[in-house]
Formats: structure tokens, sequence, C-alpha cells
């Protein structure tokens, strides 16, 4: 939970920290979710600890459905690193299982959304092979768009 709230209050993640409500019911919620699973990345606190491992990464992940492929697909929808971890290429590791698993569940695809300011992470998935999604160069790129529901 500190990794996802640490993330929230990022200016990436909105700035603002988790709700008590979200902190207190995610963990339960995200275990009712057979489609949900995350990665996590663990390191030593300090190089001379012994055991004294501290979890530096997460990704959260749910399963969808592609329709032009008939198969599952894995959107990556969290991807957090410590900032006193970035730069160790933590999120790329983490980012290989997910597709281990996302494999292992018959995906056709890991799909992911990243805000067009965010370059360090863009050059980061990119250098996993994601790229932006398009059907047809003249049509351009997708967008990702919100509805907040009441």
């Amino acid at each position: 939970m500190e990794l996802l709230d640490g993330y929230a209050q990022d200016v990436a993640g909105g700035g603002e920290p988790l709700a008590v409500g979200v902190k207190q019911g995610l963990a339960k919620a995200l275990h009712q979710r057979p489609q949900a699973f995350s990665v996590m990345a663990w390191a030593q606190d300090q190089p001379s600890a012994r055991g004294a491992e501290i979890p530096v990464g997460l990704i959260n992940c749910f399963e969808g459905f592609s329709t032009f492929a008939c198969k599952p697909l894995v959107n990556v929808h969290d991807v957090v690193v410590v900032p006193a971890w970035r730069g160790q290429r933590i999120a790329q590791r983490m980012l290989q299982e997910v597709a281990v698993m996302a494999r292992s569940r018959g995906a056709c695809k890991l799909t992911l959304e990243v805000l067009s300011g965010n370059l360090s992470a863009i050059r980061s998935y990119e250098r996993e092979g994601f790229a932006a999604y398009m059907l047809d160069p003249q049509m351009g790129s997708a967008q990702f768009f919100q509805k907040y529901l009441d």
C-alpha cells in the first residue's frame, strides 16, 4: 500500500494521497478479482544488510479481452518504482515478469497508459517494446479517455 500511495502522491500519479477507504479496502478488493495480479520488486535496504529486503517496485495488472484477437490481454495499470531506486531497470525487470505471466494466461498483448509528459516512463516502456497504439497511421494514435461515474 505504501508503494501505491507514494505513486498516487507523485505528480505522475495525480499528486494526492490515496483516500483512507481505498487504503483500507484495496487489498481485499484486488484479492476478490481473479483477473487481477501484481508483480513486486524487492531489494536489500543496504548492500551489507543480510536478508533485510524492502519493496522498491510494484505493477498492478488486470486481464481484459481482445475482441479482434479473441484472446485475453493484460492491462498494466500501475507501474511504481520508489524514487530512490529509479534508473536501475527495476520497471523493465517487472515488465518482463508481467509478460511471462501474461503469456501463461494466453494473452495476446500487454497494454498500458502513460502521461505524455512522463518522458522517462515512456522511454522505459519503449525499451521493453511498447509503442503508441495505432491501426492505420493515417488515423493516428489512440488516445486514452475517461469519464467519472457517480
